[in-house]
């Protein structure tokens, strides 16, 4: 790591990123771009998906190195060549991606790459364990140390990637959309953990589409566009429209677009379906939703909404159950018998689950409609290339190429590539598991745009989401999951976050 000392008198900034620039091929990700963070503070970085965010953390971090523009951490002028680089000296990330070994133990992957040995060689597990418990009751966490990271839901390991930023005893955290799988409470101990490093003089960049809680727990804010330094602003001098017109360059007036689907017959039924898997298996669900309908799916983190979705889906085993189409029975078996059964289902996780990181834009919309392609020939790539344009103009996918490896695309720009492979399958139902988790506002509006266009077109379609506002503002009728069973369902006029939130403690 090159370090340079500048200027040895007191800086009232811990970080300053000067005038940084980065491109790949096709595309100028950042165009000197700055950001300054003082001690002690919270600084939230916003913007569009595809902003430049994640990038400019990247060019921080050591995973991207900048074209041009200079990085002053402490004084100095540094600039690292790897990840460890920067957590040794000081500079940790929480990623909203996480990237974790899934084989291993929660322990092994809070002390990855330095871990304590005794004798000199000897992994000392003893040490290992006793230090794993000291991080988690100083951040009030209750994780067994022991656990493997597969076994546990998504807002436990992300839990558990936030323990690790802060083992690192860092002067600058930045934490990538944190909150984007974590429930009330979880969220909460976040903000305790937050105000902690704060007392202790850290920097913290928070990077959030969620209003509420930049308005709530930001300093100062800076908003990028296209690359580019828009402002920065203290936080108490910004209001949710400022924001979100500084971001979109635009005033966005309505949060939702207006509902004109008209829900029909009824057209799903799912009746008394249980699953195995022990204390994640989901018990005795029914319910029915009607064609055209946008049927929501509340509930605490852990209640079973995923579990369902993949259940009737086909890659999690029913114990017992059936389920109707159209008044026809269907036995969704695996995700091949599902997906020739007319549905489709969004994954939670679009980076474990969802993409094909090496392969480009075009490989991952069509994958899941192959059959569709076929010619004497092998696979039409006229029609492929053809297809992937219109899901690209349709998705509003900010992208060079699509030749473009999707791994290089922003996290909300790779929903849309997802979305837009589902589409083209041209499903009867479509089940989407967060849609649009860490997904700017406006990229939230067109997905929303589009769930209302194909319920217009008369898919049938469940949305699982955690954010209550977006379940009643876009859904028929909302079903709420209480420890793994369905507590009860609301009609869209009749809901509201309370009575959400009363059925989902029903059988906790």
């Amino acid at each position: 790591m090159a370090k340079t000392n500048v200027d040895n008198k007191t800086n009232e900034y811990l970080l300053e990123m000067k005038n940084i620039s980065k491109s790949f091929p096709g595309v100028k990700a950042l165009d000197h771009a700055q950001l300054r963070v003082r001690p002690g503070t919270v600084h939230s970085l916003m913007g569009e998906n595809g902003a430049g965010k994640s990038t400019l953390m990247k060019c921080l971090f050591g995973l991207y190195k900048r074209d041009e523009g200079d990085i002053i951490f402490q004084g100095r002028s540094v600039e690292y060549h790897s990840t460890r680089e920067a957590l040794e000296d000081g500079i940790a990330m929480v990623q909203q991606e996480l990237n974790q070994a899934q084989k291993m133990t929660v322990m092994d992957n809070l002390w990855l790459g330095r871990y304590p040995v005794s004798f000199g060689f000897a992994i000392d597990e003893t040490k290992m364990y006793r230090d794993t418990q000291s991080v988690f009751q100083k951040l009030d966490i209750h994780i067994d140390p022991k656990a493997i990271i597969s076994t546990l839901s998504v807002a436990t390991r992300q839990m558990v990637e936030i323990a690790k930023a802060v083992s690192y005893d860092a002067k600058i955290v930045v934490f990538d959309e944190p909150t984007s799988s974590l429930s009330d409470a979880e969220v909460e101990q976040l903000f305790r953990i937050i105000k902690m490093l704060k007392k202790k003089g850290c920097g913290i960049i928070y990077i959030s589409h969620k209003m509420d809680e930049i308005l709530r727990i930001s300093d100062e804010v800076t908003i990028m566009r296209d690359g580019k330094w828009v402002e920065t602003k203290p936080a108490k001098d910004c209001t949710l429209n400022s924001i979100i017109k500084a971001m979109v360059g635009r005033d966005l007036n309505n949060r939702f677009p207006p509902k004109t689907n008209k829900p029909g017959k009824d057209y799903l039924e799912v009746k008394n379906l249980s699953s195995l898997y022990g204390n994640n298996a989901i018990k005795n669900v029914s319910f029915n939703i009607r064609k055209g309908e946008i049927f929501g799916l509340a509930g605490l983190v852990g209640a079973g909404r995923s579990e369902l979705l993949e259940t009737i889906f086909g890659v999690r085993t029913k114990s017992e159950g059936q389920i109707f189409k159209d008044g026809m029975l269907v036995k969704n078996d695996s995700a091949e018998h599902a997906i020739k059964n007319g549905f489709a289902l969004l994954t939670e996780e679009r980076r474990t689950t969802g993409i094909f990181g090496v392969l480009s834009i075009k490989d991952n919309t069509v994958i899941a409609s192959l059959n569709n392609y076929n010619s004497m020939f092998g696979l039409d790539g006229n029609k492929m290339s053809k297809d992937t344009n219109w899901a690209i103009e349709a998705m509003n996918v900010k992208t060079p190429s699509q030749k473009t490896q999707i791994k290089s695309l922003s996290g909300g720009n790779q929903q849309k590539v997802i979305i837009g492979r589902w589409v083209l399958t041209d499903p009867d139902v479509l089940l989407l598991d967060e849609p649009t988790r860490g997904i700017d506002v406006g990229a939230k509006y067109e997905i929303y745009q589009l769930i209302i266009n194909m319920a217009n077109q008369g898919k049938t379609i469940i949305v699982c989401s955690s954010e209550m506002p977006e379940l009643l503002g876009i859904c028929d009728r909302i079903a709420v999951m209480s420890n793994h069973r369905l507590a009860g369902i609301l009609d869209q006029k009749e809901a509201n976050q309370e009575k959400l939130m009363n059925l989902a403690l029903k059988y906790m």
